[in-house]
């Protein structure tokens, strides 16, 4: 299997965490998106142009939570993606909802505070930020009464939600999310950091 993906991309880093906790061998394939040859070659295998991109055999997968999902497949009696069906139900929830709720929040303030200065050299706008601010606390109003009494957001151990959802925050000291009114998604986040593959797949240990 090849996995092209970049450390500094938030959807290649929940799939690099999958592959870190199930102990899976692939060959890593950086992309560097600034580099026309390594966009013209992630669109030969992504019509979206978008990392990360799992390519086994004759299958190439892309979008992140499907990528999750098939390795976890790949690997008998693995917790990260339950095989109960009501488990796993609960686990889908959640990666719907970051899909659809948090990381569409997320994107545009990492975007505005973060990349900006780098594919535009523009400044961040404040309107812009202000705007996502406001959908991103009706998603961390919900993530936060959810973690208020569970250590992690869809079973008793971690599983894909958790992956995808640290994930999506993981510039949020650098972009100055307005965490503070969230305690329990700060601790949330706290206790995933202390998890070896969060370690492990730390962009500055990586590149």
């Amino acid at each position: 299997m090849k996995l092209y993906h970049h450390p500094l991309s938030s959807s290649s880093r929940r799939v690099a965490l999958t592959v870190a906790t199930l102990g899976i061998s692939l060959e890593q394939q950086l992309i560097d998106l600034g580099k026309a040859e390594d966009r013209a070659r992630l669109g030969s295998l992504n019509p979206n142009t978008k990392i990360p991109v799992l390519v086994d055999g004759e299958l190439v997968l892309w979008e992140s939570h499907a990528i999750m999902q098939y390795l976890c497949g790949k690997v008998p009696g693995q917790t990260l993606y339950p095989g109960e069906l009501r488990a796993r139900a609960e686990v889908d929830r959640w990666l719907f909802w970051t899909a659809c709720h948090l990381g569409p929040a997320v994107g545009p303030i990492n975007f505005e505070k973060l990349w900006k200065k780098f594919v535009t050299g523009g400044e961040p706008d404040p309107a812009m930020v202000a705007r996502y601010e406001r959908f991103f606390h009706q998603a961390a109003t919900v993530l936060d009464a959810q973690l208020a009494t569970r250590t992690w957001l869809a079973g008793e151990t971690p599983t894909l939600a958790d992956f995808s959802i640290a994930s999506t925050l993981m510039y949020a000291s650098r972009t100055e999310l307005p965490l503070e009114p969230y305690a329990h998604v700060r601790a949330y986040l706290a206790r995933v950091h202390e998890l070896e593959a969060w370690r492990a797949t730390d962009p500055a240990r990586v590149l």
